[in-house]
């Protein structure tokens, strides 16, 4: 016999021991041991039901004889017994996981009732109708979650018992029908499963139990695990609970409700009811439930109790609850409390008011709101009263909303967005080159792609909706159309995407716009009184900057430069220099270019005076500012075939010859970042001229600049940097030397090289400062392609939790973390305080801005749009690791 413990009876437990017997068994143990009124139980926990699992859903040793124990001592307590023909117990089966997943798994009532204890239920109530009610519900749950059964079958027979009886609710049904309609539910039951059910109580109960272990690996429990980030391993308790009706007349009643209003926190009355109804009437939307308001008419003195009991749970656990109750006989009785459920805009102002009652202090406000609610109030919504269903569902890979017309080519979108037409992008997946295109729309929608595909990273970096992976829609873009569940949008046809959710509707529905008001304003600034970690942001032009700044950024972590290459006005001269035949001709092209990227920085520094900006020097490899190779050998054959002027052909012929010769088969891992600048030293010479030229200017026009920090990428060996630094610093000095006027400038390295890493100690020895690029850091520390990987493997592996979580979303704490943690420990063994930050897409995920508190970093870099989730997410590491 096992020693393992597998049972809590109620009064063993609390809410300590949340993690063993799941949110719900220790909220009803937590309310008994306070005092509140909450029918007898006991829980099986979360443990039984993980080792079920891992023995291909058997019983762990003595659990079986644990639940026949426990069930003899609710059976003394209650006076009454599973199954009796005189003195029955009904109980409920319910689960209860650690993390609320609300409606994801299953629930069976009533169990214990049967042919022979039906008539003594009867006979105790005083009510032949509320006996053979709670038997027809039974074989109904009973048939559906533990037989599988499909709901169909009982629906259908209920409805033709109320059609022929010509009636329209269930509560019009006599108590002769329902016995008739039992009998119905029984002959169905016995003809799906090909023989007659088990009436044995007991057995009902060890199989009730084991349906609702097997409930926490349904697919619909999968999918809300995995878009919450729940894992697997943690199980679901399981809560066997005495009986309680509210279905015994018009003095029971059932109901829910929260003690706060959990869409815009306020605190009112908020919850529904059901007179003479089980629990699942209320959520199931059978019947239509009252406003709680309405229950002081019925049920008065039940009604003041809950209120009562509603304040008294709130200030116990400290945070709003969500709370089912039943009234039996005009008794109140609490079936559940758990911390419930809220928008963003609920989630900051219930934080921000519990804080001004004494509730809460600032810390723990601060840590009862996610991150990510923040980033949903950045942005405008889709009005909460939409009642329209949509079309599709994708990835939520970009929040907001956002309307517009559909178009399928980044050309065209790019110059519709210009004419001021709003426009989504709908493509099967975005590529740089569509980034004039993004760069003007509304919203993004792929049918490829992941949460960290392009388009997903570019549209949060631009704070553009997108919703990436609809893989169920069919795009034709020679036809101009996108077909959507067999209906087709065409060119211009306006749709609807919520970035927040995944969903895509058909036309233009109503958005409210993003409103940073009081609460979310109070949230962040608590947050920035604790924090440690700066917050910095990713911005390349004067709009993203001033964004980043309005919503408290400090400074820019990167500024990519090759985005200003790839803008339309200079990439002729981008290719001349690309085509240039020798350095003069090379030299030429970049005085072109100067000026440009010198009016790039000038918008940057205005927008960020007074903060630090640091400039990656350009990192792509060159062949990605060129046509793609397939294309151009199709240009040169199409204009030879149609007897184009022979000075086209030449020309295009020349280009197809440069792609050719630039054309890498891994240039993620060629010649680019800083290998590209050693083989053409003159662009990071013209680029170190051009910073510096915008900070000077920006000196003298505004009276303040920022703090110049140049970057460069790609570094592995000492060497690299040192060379480059050499020629960043002769070209800085120059400009100096030219403007009579100097100021302080640095010079340091983005390390995403695991040997850059290890080696550390040897690059800080010429590096004023480390950026970590994690995005590459990721792909070349565990050696997989982010786009590959998430188009094949990577999904799988986070679904089988082969990944606890995507690790370009989320850093690989253990591996390319490791790597992190040893860059920082070798670059200030060599330079103490040399300042460390991250500019990768981690630096706006809160698990990993944890991670990257913990290893001493000195500040993060991310979107505009998620500064203020690394500001919380900054301050909630350092509270958690206090």
């Amino acid at each position: 016999m096992t020693d393992t413990r597998y049972i809590y009876d109620l009064s063993e437990g609390d809410i300590s021991l949340k993690s063993t017997l799941g949110g719900k068994g220790a909220g009803i143990a937590e309310m008994n041991r306070i005092g509140v009124p909450v029918p007898d139980a006991f829980t099986v926990t979360t443990q039984s039901c993980v080792a079920a699992m891992e023995n291909d859903g058997n019983w762990p040793e003595g659990l079986a004889e644990q639940v026949d124990a426990a069930l003899a001592r609710l059976e003394e307590r209650t006076g009454l017994k599973l199954g009796d023909p005189d003195k029955p117990l009904l109980v409920s089966v319910r689960s209860g996981a650690v993390v609320s997943m609300p409606g994801m798994m299953d629930t069976i009532l009533n169990l214990g009732i049967s042919d022979a204890s039906v008539p003594a239920v009867a006979a105790l109530a005083g009510n032949e109708r509320f006996a053979y009610d709670c038997y027809r519900r039974f074989i109904q749950m009973y048939g559906e979650v533990v037989e599988g059964v499909a709901p169909n079958v009982y629906e259908d027979a209920l409805t033709e018992l109320k059609n022929a009886r010509g009636v329209a609710q269930d509560t019009d049904l006599t108590a002769a029908d329902l016995k008739e309609l039992t009998e119905t539910f029984k002959t169905l039951s016995n003809e799906a499963l090909g023989g007659a059910w088990t009436s044995d109580p007991r057995e009902q109960l060890i199989r009730a139990i084991n349906a609702v272990f097997k409930s926490w690996m349904n697919p619909r429990a999968e999918v809300y695990r995995k878009a919450n980030g729940i894992s697997r391993r943690l199980g679901t308790a399981v809560n066997v609970q005495q009986m309680v009706f509210g279905n015994r007349g018009d003095t029971s009643a059932t109901g829910v409700c929260f003690s706060r209003n959990p869409a815009t926190g306020t605190k009112e009355l908020y919850g529904e009811f059901l007179v003479n109804a089980q629990g699942e009437d209320v959520v199931a939307g059978i019947r239509t439930p009252r406003p709680l308001a309405e229950m002081e008419e019925v049920l008065p003195d039940a009604f003041h109790e809950l209120l009562d009991t509603m304040e008294k749970l709130e200030l116990h656990n400290r945070d709003m609850q969500d709370m089912e109750f039943t009234v039996e006989d005009g008794k109140l009785y609490m079936l559940q409390t758990r911390n419930g459920k809220r928008t963003a805009a609920a989630a900051v102002k219930i934080a921000r008011e519990m804080v001004a009652e004494g509730l809460l202090t600032k810390d723990e406000a601060l840590l009862r709101v996610e991150p990510a609610q923040l980033d949903a109030l950045l942005h405008p919504g889709i009005d909460p009263n939409n009642t329209e269903k949509p079309i599709v569902k994708g990835l939520p890979a970009s929040p907001g909303a956002a309307v517009g017309g559909v178009c399928f080519s980044a050309d065209e979108a790019a110059e519709r967005g210009n004419r001021g037409e709003k426009i989504i992008l709908v493509r099967f997946e975005t590529t740089p080159d569509d980034i004039h295109g993004v760069m003007v729309a509304q919203g993004v929608l792929t049918a490829h792609g992941g949460m960290t595909s392009h388009a997903a990273v570019v549209a949060r970096g631009m704070g553009i909706t997108c919703v990436a992976g609809a893989t169920a829609i069919k795009i034709d873009p020679a036809g101009k159309k996108v077909t959507i569940d067999g209906v087709d949008y065409h060119d211009g046809d306006v749709i609807t995407l919520n970035g927040s959710t995944g969903e895509v509707f058909a036309g233009a529905l109503t958005l409210v716009p993003a409103d940073l008001n009081e609460d979310f304003l109070s949230i962040v600034e608590w947050a920035d009184e604790t924090r440690r970690l700066g917050v910095r942001a990713n911005a390349e032009n004067f709009e993203d900057a001033s964004k980043a700044r309005e919503l408290g950024a400090e400074g820019i972590g990167l500024a990519r430069t090759e985005h200003m290459f790839m803008a339309a006005d200079r990439l002729p001269s981008v290719r001349k220099m690309i085509l240039a035949e020798n350095e003069e001709q090379r030299a030429a092209a970049l005085e072109e270019i100067l000026p440009m990227q010198q009016a790039d920085f000038e918008q940057i520094f205005t927008a960020m005076k007074g903060l630090p900006v640091t400039v990656r020097l350009l990192d792509p490899p060159l062949h990605e500012f060129l046509p793609n190779l397939v294309d151009q050998s199709l240009l040169v054959q199409k204009l030879e075939l149609t007897g184009a002027p022979t000075e086209q052909v030449e020309a295009e012929k020349a280009t197809l010859a440069q792609v050719k010769r630039l054309h890498e088969q891994n240039p993620m891992l060629g010649t680019r970042g800083c290998r590209l600048a050693m083989l053409y030293p003159s662009i990071p010479e013209m680029q170190a001229r051009a910073i510096i030229k915008a900070a000077l200017a920006v000196l003298d026009r505004e009276g303040e600049t920022v703090g110049v920090e140049i970057m460069i990428p790609l570094v592995a060996y000492q060497q690299e940097l040192s060379t480059q630094r050499e020629i960043v610093t002769k070209a800085v000095e120059e400009e100096f030397e030219l403007a009579g006027k100097r100021l302080d400038y640095t010079i340091g390295t983005m390390i995403e090289l695991p040997r850059a890493a290890v080696c550390a100690n040897e690059i800080a020895e010429v590096a004023d400062f480390f950026s970590f690029g994690t995005n590459d850091l990721t792909q070349t520390g565990i050696g997989i392609s982010r786009d590959d990987a998430e188009q094949g493997f990577l999904g799988y592996y986070v679904d089988t939790e082969v990944l606890a979580a995507n690790p370009f979303e989320t850093i690989d704490q253990d591996g390319v973390g490791g790597l992190v943690s040893l860059g920082v420990e070798r670059g200030r063994s060599v330079k103490p305080d040399l300042k460390t930050g991250v500019c990768g897409e981690h630096g706006g995920d809160p698990a990993s801005i944890e991670f990257f508190h913990k290893a001493g970093l000195n500040y993060v870099s991310c979107s505009p749009y998620r500064v203020p989730i690394a500001r919380l997410a900054a301050a909630q590491a350092v509270l958690k690791n206090k």
